[in-house]
Formats: structure tokens, sequence, C-alpha cells
């Protein structure tokens, strides 16, 4: 039961956590620094999710063939390669090392 009481006030914080986000003057919002982190928040946790999900395990930092597949898709990004061929090469590489590693 305690699950499910868990999951409900989950449920209703979030919604909470919306209808507090549309409830913000725009005044608010047109301000150039909300703007400009409105902008980066997203991206750096993205970054940061990314980063902890490739190099955590646990307490301690791994370096795998999840690495090399992010590895493979900054080289990508920094040659300006399409989005589905970022995403191609971390595939490859990711397999290519595990099959490589056993």
């Amino acid at each position: 039961m305690s699950v499910w009481i868990a999951i409900g006030l989950t449920a209703a914080g979030c919604y909470l956590v919306k209808l507090l986000g549309l409830s913000v003057p725009e005044g608010a919002l047109e301000r150039p620094l909300v703007r400009k982190l409105a902008a980066l928040v997203p991206v750096a946790l993205l970054a940061a999710l990314t980063a902890q999900q490739t190099f955590g395990d646990g307490s301690a930092l791994v370096l795998d063939a999840k690495a090399a597949g992010l590895g493979a898709a900054a080289v990508a990004l920094v040659l300006r390669a399409p989005f589905l061929v970022v995403v191609g090469a971390a595939v490859l590489v990711t397999a290519g090392v595990r099959a490589v590693t056993g």
C-alpha cells in the first residue's frame, strides 16, 4: 500500500509543479537571465545524466564500451554529422567494443 501512496504523492507533486509553472507571470519569463537559464538548464541536466549513465557504476568510475560509444558520438558531432549518423556511430562502436572485449 505504501508504494501506491508514494505514486499518488509523486503524481500530485508533478501536477502541482506543472501548475506552478503555468501560473508564473509572463513578465518574469521575459527577463534575459530567465530565458538563458530556460535554454541551458535542460542541456546541462541531459549532459549530467549522460555522463552518470556512461561513466558511473554505483559508486565507482567505469570506462567501458559505453564510454567508447560516447566518444564516437562526440567525434561525429564535431564533424557535424547528422543526428542519425551520430547515433549510428555510437551504437556501432559500442557494439564493436563489446564484441571484441567479450
